[in-house]
């Protein structure tokens, strides 16, 4: 392939900006961890989580989620302590 100077160039400069980039994906693929879920529901929990999301809209729903678990969880461990 013949190439002019300027063209020469540019390619290499794109050259360079895809080697950049590809270093930056392999660096995201390297910190990457697994997504394990905290805790997994079964079935019928999640349908009615999701039937829950439509009726109520998943932030307000997401807010009583989070208010039932840490209510009992601060039961599970006021048992502990005694």
């Amino acid at each position: 392939m013949k190439l002019r100077k300027e063209e020469k160039e540019q390619l290499s400069e794109a050259i360079d900006q895809m080697n950049e980039s590809l270093d930056r994906f392999i660096e995201f693929y390297n910190e990457s961890e697994d997504d394990k879920p905290i805790i997994s529901f079964n079935d019928e929990v999640i349908q009615l989580i999701e039937a829950g999301k439509q009726k109520y809209g998943e932030e307000a729903l997401t807010q009583k989620i989070n208010s039932i678990v840490k209510e009992v969880l601060s039961f599970i461990s006021a048992e502990d302590e005694r």
